[in-house]
């Protein structure tokens, strides 16, 4: 975990290094003050020697300011190391994800990677400022002032020595108890953030439903787990204050009663005494800031290795030593594929799937698509229909078989050219803030405004598109809030048409379009590009049924595959399907025939 924690230093080992040598010069300056307080009063004041007053004077403030400059410095790079570290920690996150494939995001809920990113990095960041300066500090602080204590007067030094093992003890004990909390309680921070994201995206449907209070329910539950465990914590850690206080207090009480019987046997001076209070009062500051350095630690070992847990994580989806950089056409071939999800039986997983770890969703997959070939793919609920989808993009990585395109198999490709050229629309899309020309140009950041135009004809946005008073211009909210299911599963369609793609996957991405519009997406699919193999996943027959075959998918495996007319004839599942849909008259917003 160190190991993964230190790489993310990089560029800020410059001040990660000063930092503690600013420090140790701090603290020397400040060990030697008292050190020369006590020669102004024992051979300034005592001996009514002016000169010498004036000369300890001097070099007393002195090092007075170079402590000052020191401590200055070291504060400086250690805001700047720290502050580096932890904006170093959110790129490398950030980026690990980014190459994830599907299965490895599903070992993480949204909300746990959002807390990783902010609380998590937050509370690493601040420990690690403080390991480099206070716990650089502290400890030489201690040792210091113990060291001069000792020279100045051993037995009454052993006074502080015992104070030593009593705050040791204690600390021990705080740190081992509040550990066990605090390794829970960014579990619940997961839970918190959880509640407001849902609640947030959907807020429309929580207004809806009037629910808002049953939402405030939630958050006030989820915040309420969060409040007892960090006061149960707090409540361990709220001894720290008080056994320090009273250790230090009772120090000074039996340090002056012993100093004042030595000063008068003759064996300590006035000077030696003051420079003892003050080496003693160092050495418990010291040491009680070393235990607000476990303290912290303590919080931050639970968010360091939530952050090693997906700094280390490895995308199960990488690419070949030797892609290959060329796919020929878009012809599909299913080996006798199976797969089944198994991120659900990994110890890291907080999201749960829909499928049990190691159940296979789809079994013995074997067909064969010819390049520019319409495909249908129809079945029920849960049957691997996405699934299906998702293996030609490489989006997952078969269990068994293979999936070719272009007569090679997927996993020999170069990842970014096989899904540049395999685009696919999922169900859920997804539209960015920004306007409807940069959504566009995410197919392709170089596409010029007519071939934008151009691909909304073919998806049929541009009708709604010229009515809108920017046209092109026009903003989308986050999450494309301002238009409709349908406008945006349009616009979704012609940002994957401007990739130019060899295979083109509709999942269930017309499912919020009329029919009358889905007929003329297919006809311009037809006429217009012709030589791209078009795979349409839908849930209505309307969709499929002029497609030049069909798959017929139920429990995972193919259960038929041809035209529509053959299927009707021979397929019990597809003609079921297809009198079901059609026996009341068609679809809702299609004429009856």
């Amino acid at each position: 975990m160190i190991k993964t924690l230190a790489a993310q230093i990089k560029q800020y080992k410059k001040s990660t290094l000063l930092t503690p040598l600013f420090t140790i010069l701090e603290v020397v300056m400040e060990v030697l003050i008292p050190f020369v307080t006590a020669s102004i009063i024992d051979k300034g004041i005592n001996a009514g020697d002016l000169s010498k007053v004036y000369i300890y004077g001097g070099v007393m403030l002195v090092m007075a300011f170079m402590s000052l400059a020191f401590g200055v410095l070291a504060g400086k790079y250690a805001a700047n190391a720290s502050a580096g570290f932890a904006c170093n920690l959110r790129d490398a996150m950030f980026a690990n994800i980014q190459n994830f494939s599907f299965s490895n995001i599903d070992k993480f809920s949204t909300a746990g990677l959002v807390t990783r990113m902010t609380t998590d990095v937050t509370n690493l960041q601040n420990a690690f400022q403080m390991i480099i300066r206070i716990a650089v500090r502290a400890p030489i602080m201690l040792i210091s002032s113990m060291i001069m204590c000792f020279i100045i007067n051993a037995k009454i030094s052993l006074i502080f020595l015992g104070a030593l093992v009593v705050l040791g003890t204690v600390l021990v004990l705080i740190v081992k108890n509040a550990t066990k909390i605090f390794d829970q309680v960014f579990t619940k921070y997961d839970d918190l953030n959880a509640s407001v994201q849902e609640n947030i995206s959907g807020i429309r449907v929580v207004k809806g439903f009037v629910r808002e209070q049953h939402e405030n329910d939630k958050f006030v539950r989820a915040s309420g787990n969060l409040y007892n465990m960090f006061v149960k914590a707090e409540k361990i850690i709220s001894w720290n204050n008080p056994v320090m206080m009273f250790v230090i207090y009772a120090c000074i009480l039996l340090i002056s009663w012993f100093g004042a019987q030595f000063i008068v046997g003759g064996t300590l001076t006035t000077g030696e005494l003051t420079s003892l209070f003050s080496y003693i009062m160092s050495a418990l500051m010291a040491l009680m800031m070393l235990s607000m350095i476990f303290v912290m630690i303590t919080m931050s070992v639970a968010s360091a290795r939530r952050i090693c847990e997906v700094l280390n994580e490895k995308s199960d989806i990488t690419n070949p030593e030797n892609p290959v950089m060329e796919i020929p056409d878009g012809s599909i071939d299913f080996d006798h594929v199976s797969f089944a999800y198994k991120h659900k039986s990994d110890k890291l997983s907080e999201k749960k799937s829909d499928t049990d770890g190691g159940e296979e969703v789809l079994t013995d997959i074997d067909l064969h698509i010819h390049a520019g070939e319409t495909i249908g793919i129809i079945g029920g609920t849960g049957c691997g229909k996405s699934t299906f989808a998702n293996l030609i993009s490489r989006l997952y990585d078969v269990d068994g078989g293979s999936v070719k395109v272009g007569g090679t198999d997927v996993r020999e490709y170069d990842l970014e050219l096989l899904r540049d050229k395999v685009a696919v629309v999922l169900q859920k899309n997804v539209l960015f803030s920004g306007t409807i020309l940069d959504n566009l140009r995410w197919g392709n950041e170089n596409a010029t405004e007519q071939e934008c135009e151009e691909a909304c004809k073919l998806a049929c946005a541009d009708e709604f598109i010229e009515r809108m008073p920017d046209r092109y211009n026009t903003m989308i909210e986050q999450g494309g809030a301002n238009v409709s299911g349908g406008q945006k599963q349009r616009l979704c369609i012609a940002r994957a048409l401007l990739k130019d793609p060899k295979v083109l996957i509709l999942d269930d991405s017309t499912s919020a379009v009329d029919t009358a519009t889905d007929a003329k997406i297919r006809q311009a699919f037809a006429q217009k590009i012709p030589g791209t193999t078009k795979i349409i996943i839908a849930q209505r027959i309307s969709s499929v049924q002029e497609a030049d075959r069909i798959i017929v998918m139920d429990d995972g495996r193919v259960c038929g595959f041809d035209t529509h007319e053959n299927l009707l004839k021979n397929n019990k599942i597809y003609s079921e399907i297809y009198t079901l849909q059609t026996q009341s008259g068609g679809d809702f917003d299609k004429p009856n025939e």
